[in-house]
């Protein structure tokens, strides 16, 4: 029988909203045991939105899968207690509580370390443990304005656009899992825990990737561009005689593949052989290939380009996605208890994940960890 890469590991997750449940439910799935702790009146995502399935919103299912709920008020001696019985013993701490608000509690990471040396405590927070913004919340919609990413996303003459997902959050929690698997690691060497200092803000820009390097390498400001590629032409959204297609040449022999898919002279002209000529030459181009492209369908221009091995992509909505052949060959839709989700992307040969049990109902795990820590039989 398989087991899950994380069998036997005790997390302890002080968080609500995204990037630090996000975190909590990937060790979940790894199969790591994970607690959420939240307060009497629940993590308030349990609300968000219009939809809802058995009482809570598919924003907290999405992102709790995995996990028992236990329900404390930190200003009840007895309660707090509990949870600090519950980090002494957990092998990982997830908070994403703002800089020093744990103090008063005692389950910041010194207070934590003082009875738990081994502790491995990862901290998520909009702007980290130090500098001037240190203090101030950071949702995932102010770091991406802040960060820069807003400034390169969307039309030219457009206004900054936020993607459609949390990216800053998500980028955070799989940053965070990768921290904490390398302090496993380092662990299992000195039997010493460590604290790890997470922000969205650092992950965002981090993320900027070749965005980033052109302005520090090169002095320029990236600027909007739409769906088009600062650096490879043709790579953009093209329209289609029945809607929208994305077309990727990556390269010149690419590019030349989809000329002579189509049996177009583009690839031989000087102006446009080489990547670096289609640059300075993007306008006329696009254009050109614009008009060629109308006149065929959709379906057409997929089956010729995939045949030539160009990277070519219908734009589909996210039901089209969920549903496409390819998503249901991979077995990314999973269920349990009749809930539909999509699965963490991580497959190995001779490991499974962890999918046992769907996001808790608030303080579904109270009783059951209250007898077992008055009993001493819990997490010890």
């Amino acid at each position: 029988m398989m087991r899950s890469p994380l069998d036997g590991l005790k997390v302890l997750e002080l968080a609500r909203v995204l990037a630090g449940p996000w975190a909590g439910q990937l060790l979940a799935d790894l199969g790591a045991e994970v607690i959420k702790v939240e307060s009497p009146i629940g993590d308030e995502t349990r609300k968000w939105g219009e939809d809802s399935f058995n009482n809570n919103s598919s924003y907290f299912k999405c992102t709790n899968r995995g996990k028992s709920s236990f329900v404390a008020n930190f200003k009840k001696k007895n309660e707090l207690e509990m949870v600090q019985h519950l980090a002494k013993n957990a092998d990982i701490i997830i908070e994403n509580y703002k800089v020093n608000n744990l103090k008063e509690y005692k389950l910041d990471y010194k207070n934590i370390k003082k009875i738990n040396k081994s502790i491995i405590y990862c901290s998520i927070t909009g702007f980290g443990q130090n500098g001037p913004l240190a203090l101030l919340p950071g949702y995932d919609f102010v770091i991406q304005a802040m960060a820069g990413i807003m400034s390169i996303t969307g039309e030219k003459d457009g206004p900054p656009i936020k993607p459609g997902v949390a990216y800053a959050d998500i980028f955070t929690s799989l940053y965070s899992v990768i921290a904490i698997q390398a302090a496993l690691h380092s662990r299992k060497k000195t039997g010493i825990g460590s604290f790890i200092d997470m922000s969205l803000y650092d992950t965002q820009l981090a993320v900027l990737a070749n965005q980033a390097s052109t302005y520090l390498l090169n002095g320029k400001e990236p600027k909007r561009m739409g769906n088009k590629h600062p650096s490879i032409v043709p790579y953009q959204l093209f329209e289609a005689k029945d809607g929208d297609i994305i077309i990727a040449c990556g390269n010149d022999q690419q590019f030349k593949s989809l000329c002579n898919a189509f049996e177009w002279d583009f690839a031989n002209s000087k102006k446009f052989s080489t990547n670096k000529k289609r640059i300075k030459n993007r306008t006329e181009l696009i254009s050109e290939l614009s008009n060629k492209l109308k006149k065929f369908k959709k379906e057409k221009i997929i089956k010729i380009l995939n045949k030539a091995k160009v990277p070519v992509g219908n734009v589909n909505s996210i039901s089209e996605a969920l549903n496409h052949v390819q998503t249901k060959s991979r077995k990314m839709i999973k269920s349990i208890s009749g809930e539909k989700f999509v699965r963490t992307p991580i497959l190995y040969d001779n490991l499974k994940l962890s999918y046992k049990k769907i996001a808790p109902e608030l303080g579904d795990s109270n009783l059951v960890i209250k007898k077992n820590i008055l009993s001493n039989k819990f997490w010890e």
